[in-house]
């Protein structure tokens, strides 16, 4: 794809998958790797969603682009499951004096910092959180209440999962970038206040993890359907579709007769692959 200049916003994906990492034969053309996403303003201000094991090549990517100087980099969590968060103690910023890297999230300071202690703790991983070369924020997120990384304004809003979890809409300069991976179709309030943040976007993320039939047998299990998926992209008026955290069951080739249906009903949808760019 050919790239505007300039680009309002450079979105790029690091990892695309759900639950756990696919590092298998017939998974890796969409890609193996969970969730992680990187929104990048003009300016360079970037703006990281989510440290599943696609962070660590986001990382060294963001490592490389610096040529030793110190940059800001800024992290948003969507919530604490474990393919969110499983690539953060190999992001290599983290370990770089100078480099200094702020935590968003819907929680409380102090709980946000226990809770990324806890994950890089004794016997889980040989360096702790609080030993880090690189200095780290903690701010605390609200629904609905937007926030400024750089040039962008970043508006949090709930979705409906298990123990809570935070979708976000990025907007500069008129481009409108909506995130909302990890969410169940099914609770009024959640799935109009969904509506709400994606109308007009002109690029949806969206968790598609299940098939219809396969949601039958996961109802409570906190992710949706690309059917359910292409019904939010019209009734919200979104330019393109994102289908986003693939279910580890679904090959490449299953991924792509899913494209092909979600088409049928929204003809603006692709899958998210690693590496995938889209310039607004």
């Amino acid at each position: 794809m050919s790239r505007p200049d300039p680009a309002r916003l450079t979105v790029r994906f690091w990892g695309v998958r759900g639950s756990i990492p696919t590092p298998e034969d017939g998974f890796l053309g969409v890609g193996g790797n969970t969730s992680c996403v990187e929104v990048r303003a003009a300016d360079g201000t970037t703006l990281v969603l989510d440290a599943g094991t696609g962070a660590r090549g986001l990382g060294y990517a963001l490592a490389a682009a610096a040529g030793g100087e110190p940059f800001d980099v800024h992290l948003a969590l969507s919530h604490f499951h474990w393919d969110h968060l499983q690539g953060l103690p190999f992001f290599a910023p983290l370990y770089t004096p100078g480099h200094t890297v702020r935590f968003y999230a819907a929680t409380d300071d102090e709980h946000l910092t226990g809770l990324l202690c806890g994950q890089m703790s004794e016997p889980y991983f040989p360096v702790p959180f609080h030993e880090l070369a690189a200095a780290t924020e903690t701010i605390r997120v609200r629904d609905g209440d937007p926030f400024e990384v750089g040039p962008m304004t970043v508006r949090p809003f709930p979705v409906n999962h298990p123990q809570g979890a935070h979708g976000y809409r990025i907007e500069v300069d008129g481009a409108v970038v909506v995130y909302a991976t990890d969410y169940e179709h099914g609770s009024p309030a959640h799935d109009e206040g969904l509506r709400e943040v994606s109308r007009g976007a002109d690029l949806l993320i969206s968790d598609a993890q299940y098939t219809p039939d396969e949601y039958e047998l996961r109802r409570g299990w906190g992710h949706t359907t690309w059917e359910h998926a292409t019904d939010l992209a019209l009734e919200a008026g979104v330019g393109r579709l994102l289908l986003f955290h693939h279910d580890p069951s679904h090959d490449d080739a299953t991924l792509e007769r899913i494209r092909d249906r979600a088409r049928s009903r929204f003809e603006a949808t692709d899958l998210a692959t690693e590496g995938l760019e889209i310039f607004l």
